[in-house]
């Protein structure tokens, strides 16, 4: 007898069942997905059934009950299977995404390699867009769904600002600041060497200006000037521009026998820029060759009229070599101030500028600059750029300890965390957790203007890459689906041949350079100088690292062009004959290792050794090249106990001669 009940089918004999006389509302089925009135129904007896039924444990849809042979079998129907839910949100990168389908970022890698995204150039913070991250969970057997929107808190400015002006009655007299500016060789700083009785020139390299000095030269009449000798050299115009931006006055130098030249128009217009005034030195007067109303004539093309042609630029004619006229340089100097009644605050929270900055083997961090308002003293916490200190130590030009340092007052700053930038302002604030809080703040402003910068790049990618998919597509609307599946799996064939992990770096040629100066200001006037590079066609440009301070052995190692790099995981010996040769099993982490390229082994960040392999093998076979991922033995030709985290390096050494189309400018 068969009967069916909803989904309940039960094969047995008549003697079998009995009426179920129970209340109608005492029978209702105990899965949650049904509750129906169950009057009338057929139950089984349990004793004619082996292990009995509890008639109110089973529901309808997992109940199967056959006889077989005298035996009965219940067995349960097998249930949709219910996929796993995946909480996704929008820019979602790589790693986010892997970790909210608790897989790895090669799982990601894989589902993505039938697509039109190039999988060589996506890294775990790669933000993927909407449809790849939908896609992603689609190929993975998964289902998503869109994580609750939560409102960001906006984060409070912590920010360090320039109080508000002073009370003109707080206000009282001070020094001007000058900057020398001038074509490179017009005399410059042999014009400040003359003023301050020093020589900067020998100690400098070939004779050229290479930093911002600042230094406080005292007059025979008691007057104060302090000057600012910027470099003249074109690599050095970002300099020049922040020494005009702190100055009160420009001394403008031209030589009598050269003239107007390139430097000299760069260094008028940073001075228009800052709305500063000039005085015009025409220097090298005691020449054969010297012009100097060629000189003033020449200048009326830039708008800087001399009073003897009816405008406001006074011109002194000097001899800086000689020391010919310089006072008369100095009081006009002093005129101009005092028409100028340049004032500022000696009072409250200190307020300056980093002229230069550098890393000095006694001192640590330094930096020279200029105080604009308050006086500085011993324990003033400060705060410049990214970094801030808490002072330690004052010293003048001379290299003399200071106690205090007022407005327009050059001073050596010592106690600085790490070393600011050149330019960058410097405030004081009241604690060093306020310091921190404004560096904080500081960083965070930078990591959204560069997540904001990022963002637009990748967009510019995607968008880039989808026309590119959608080309292919179109180019493929002809074919039917079977022909449209080869042909997309031949044009992406090179992408599925390796793991993401386990592909190289394309060989291309490229020039890397590391960048180290002894001052802030010298490497970034470097690093503006590369910005301008553009022959990547024909050679690329790799910065590999810049900073200051001196050369040291991890710069010579960085600097070192290597093909692959491997890490030693176990140790073993090989009988080779009557020797045993020592053996290291690695894991090539990055490249690959060519077994006719220069190796060399690293411990602790030392070079122990350098030479060629004797063996490169995998499983047993030799083998010329390992890549990226993959694991190898291998032995060197000189004998050594390798230890487990070594490191082995595959180098190769050659000498390239490339001509390229780029002008630096120098």
């Amino acid at each position: 007898m068969m009967m069916m009940m909803g989904r309940l089918l039960v094969r047995l004999k008549p003697v079998t069942w009995k009426r179920c006389t129970h209340d109608i509302h005492t029978l209702r089925w105990r899965d949650s997905r049904y509750s129906w009135p169950c009057p009338g129904l057929m139950f089984l007896q349990q004793s004619r059934i082996p292990g009995g039924i509890n008639k109110f444990s089973l529901p309808f849809s997992r109940l199967l009950v056959t006889k077989k042979k005298d035996k009965y079998k219940i067995a349960p129907v097998k249930q949709k299977q219910v996929k796993k839910e995946v909480e996704i949100k929008q820019r979602m990168t790589v790693a986010e995404l892997a970790e909210a389908m608790d897989k790895d970022t090669d799982h990601v890698y894989e589902a993505l390699l039938h697509t039109n995204i190039d999988i060589d150039s996506l890294e775990q913070d790669f933000v993927l867009d909407e449809k790849w991250i939908k896609e992603v969970i689609k190929k993975s057997g998964m289902k998503f769904k869109w994580a609750k929107l939560s409102e960001e808190k906006v984060k409070e400015n912590k920010d360090a600002v320039r109080r508000p002006l002073s009370d003109p009655t707080m206000l009282v007299p001070r020094s001007p600041i000058v900057t020398i500016m001038g074509h490179v060789d017009h005399g410059k700083t042999t014009l400040l060497d003359s003023l301050r009785k020093t020589q900067v020139t020998a100690m400098e390299a070939g004779g050229i200006t290479q930093h911002i000095g600042a230094f406080l030269v005292h007059l025979p009449s008691g007057e104060k000037i302090t000057f600012l000798d910027t470099p003249g050299h074109a690599a050095f115009s970002a300099m020049r521009a922040r020494g005009a931006n702190v100055t009160d006055i420009v001394i403008l130098v031209v030589a009598a026998d050269d003239g107007v030249m390139k430097q000299t128009i760069e260094s008028i217009q940073h001075a228009k820029n800052s709305n500063v005034p000039i005085i015009l030195a025409i220097n090298k007067c005691d020449t054969p060759e010297a012009n100097h109303e060629k000189v003033k004539k020449e200048l009326l093309a830039y708008d800087v009229i001399c009073e003897e042609y009816g405008g406001d630029v006074q011109s002194i004619n000097v001899s800086a070599l000689k020391g010919d006229n310089l006072m008369a340089l100095a009081e006009a100097t002093i005129a101009l101030s005092e028409v100028l009644e340049l004032k500022a605050d000696c009072k409250g929270p200190v307020e300056g500028t980093v002229i230069e900055c550098r890393n000095d083997k006694g001192k640590g961090p330094v930096t020279t600059a200029i105080i604009q308002r308050g006086t500085l003293t011993k324990g003033c916490v400060l705060v410049a750029g990214k970094s801030w200190a808490k002072v330690r130590l004052m010293f003048d030009e001379n290299n003399k300890p200071m106690k205090t340092a007022g407005p327009s007052t050059p001073v050596e700053i010592v106690g600085w965390k790490e070393l600011p930038s050149a330019g960058d302002e410097i405030l004081e604030v009241e604690s060093e957790q306020r310091a921190r809080e404004v560096l904080d703040w500081r960083k965070y402003v930078e990591t959204q203007e560069k997540n904001k910068d990022d963002l637009e790049v990748i967009e510019a990618k995607q968008k880039e890459h989808y026309e590119t998919y959608k080309k292919e597509r179109e180019s493929f609307s002809s074919m039917n689906w079977r022909q449209r599946k080869s042909a997309m799996y031949k044009a992406n064939k090179h992408l599925m041949a390796t793991r993401p992990k386990e592909r190289t770096e394309i060989d291309e040629l490229s020039l890397p350079i590391i960048v180290k100066g002894d001052v802030d200001g010298s490497v970034e006037a470097i690093l503006n100088i590369l910005d301008g590079y553009d022959a990547d066609e024909q050679c690329k440009l790799k910065l590999v690292h810049f900073g200051v301070g001196d050369i040291s052995e991890n710069d010579i190692v960085s600097a070192e062009i290597f093909s692959g790099t491997a890490s030693v995981l176990a140790l073993f010996h090989v009988t080779v004959g009557k020797e045993k040769i020592p053996v290291a099993g690695c894991r090539v982490q990055k490249g690959q290792l060519h077994r006719k390229m220069k190796f060399k082994l690293i411990r602790d960040g030392h070079i122990l050794w350098r030479g060629f392999l004797t063996s490169l093998k995998q499983l047993k076979n030799d083998v010329p090249v390992v890549k990226t991922g993959m694991e190898c033995g291998l032995s060197l030709d000189k004998e050594i106990d390798f230890k487990l985290g070594d490191e082995i390096i595959c180098y190769e050494e050659k000498e390239i001669q490339q001509n390229i189309s780029w002008d630096p400018g120098f």
